[in-house]
């Protein structure tokens, strides 16, 4: 969502008469988009405001995203930052563009987001209809929403982005088709929690008989009705708004990717409460048990992945606990999952527990169910050795090329033909390694 957010800034700073820097030292303006999630990111944005600050003190610095608006950072970063302000508000970011840029302000050119009402009210998110400048010719995030409800215990999102917001369904669909026409080959729909997404429909679709307002499965059967050859994926999705109609829709849609992220982020019903998740272990599982069920009926002939994120270590986490969460990862034999040990964060529940699970203790609870990913990683990717698959090639580096296949497997392939990046190939996997796949170009 940072980087998607990124992309619109870039965007309005262009249509404002400012061009990127080369280098980040020749820069008179550095734009900050902070993660909050972990306090990792965090220490790196304060490490590089202040060396920026240091060796050029006339640069004017701007922090957005999820830690700009916490009272705690703006208080320590007061005489480095410029501006704090929130990603939705871009009147705030015009208005000072305008009073700093005096040159900028007398050139500027009549904007495509001109006299739009950029606020920071949770119930406007007309940023988001910003068009991006794209890093990427033929992938494209789309965000679907903003913002979250969930508010579970360890997490920043609903204090850094506000309440969950869905944007109007034609707008997206909008954004798709024309993405679509300019060769764009592979849509990821972004929200904090996609399976909630309620957006408003403003035009009839007779042929999927819905109208008004829509929910995330209806979305996804209106963007895979959309003529084309491309592929679908989204992220992230909470278990407790996994329906059986959202399954059906996953497992059954051609050009949704057969790659699912489920994030569980613990084994046991007690840390899950405590975490705030509003699931069970039970419910979960039989959520997988349905997803898999859906991918061996309606996609026979297709394979499937599936992956997740796991926290290691939340407070009162108790050896017995955290075994829940290895059981859990020996039950669905993951392709992929996703660990954080857990990293206290302002403002949330979890920051008022004690944090009793020492840092050398999450280190060896990681290294452990990273060890059952491992396994079940390998054992899954042997189900594509000698198979022909599509791949989506991402990038060239040296003699080989890099893509991705629908079920989001990397893979190295072997060609000595031109011109492959952003084109689908169809590639025949000699060998298979834990995190990736190797084959060469297929020729009939």
């Amino acid at each position: 969502m940072n980087f998607s957010d990124s992309e619109r800034l870039a965007s309005f700073l262009e249509e404002n008469n400012l061009k990127p820097a080369k280098q980040i030292t020749e820069a008179n303006l550095v734009i900050f988009n902070s993660c909050g999630v972990r306090k990792m990111p965090e220490d790196r944005a304060f490490g590089q405001i202040h060396n920026i600050r240091k060796n050029n003190p006339n640069v004017k610095i701007i922090l957005t995203g999820c830690i700009s608006q916490r009272k705690d950072v703006q208080l320590t970063l007061a005489k480095k930052v410029n501006l704090f302000f929130p990603i939705k508000n871009f009147d705030k970011l015009k208005k000072f563009i305008n009073i700093n840029f005096k040159n900028t302000k007398s050139k500027l050119k009549k904007s495509k987001i001109e006299n739009r009402n950029f606020t920071s009210d949770n119930k406007k998110i007309d940023y988001l209809s910003t068009i991006p400048s794209y890093t990427n010719k033929f992938q494209a995030n789309v965000p679907i929403m903003t913002g979250c409800d969930n508010f579970c215990a360890y997490c920043v999102v609903p204090y850094a982005r506000g309440r969950e917001v869905s944007r109007e369904a034609d707008k997206i669909i909008k954004e798709i088709k024309n993405l679509l026409k300019n060769g764009f080959r592979e849509i990821t729909l972004l929200g904090q929690n996609v399976n909630s997404y309620k957006g408003e429909l403003n035009i009839k679709n007779s042929k999927l008989k819905i109208n008004d307002t829509i929910n995330f499965s209806q979305l996804l059967k209106m963007i895979n009705e959309i003529p084309g050859d491309f592929r679908i994926r989204f992220m992230s999705s909470h278990p407790k708004d996994m329906s059986d109609e959202l399954i059906q829709a996953i497992t059954s849609l051609d050009k949704v990717c057969e790659s699912v992220h489920l994030p569980i982020q613990s084994g046991d019903d007690t840390v899950l409460k405590n975490m705030n998740r509003k699931y069970t272990r039970k419910h979960y599982l039989n959520l997988i048990k349905k997803v898999k069920a859906g991918f061996e009926i309606n996609k026979p002939h297709k394979l499937y992945s599936i992956s997740s994120d796991i926290i290691v270590g939340f407070p009162g986490e108790t050896k017995a606990q955290f075994e829940k969460s290895a059981f859990v990862m020996r039950q669905v034999k993951y392709d992929m999952v996703y660990f954080g040990q857990f990293s206290p964060r302002p403002q949330t529940a979890a920051w008022k527990m004690k944090d009793n699970v020492t840092k050398p203790g999450k280190e060896r609870r990681e290294k452990y169910l990273n060890e059952i990913l491992k396994k079940t990683a390998l054992a899954n990717n042997k189900k594509y050795l000698d198979k022909t698959i599509d791949v989506l090639v991402e990038n060239k580096k040296g003699e080989f090329y890099f893509g991705k296949t629908r079920t989001f497997k990397n893979v190295r392939i072997i060609s000595d033909q031109k011109n492959l990046i952003g084109k689908f190939v169809k590639v025949k996997i000699t060998k298979i390694n834990i995190w990736n796949l190797e084959g060469k170009l297929y020729e009939k």
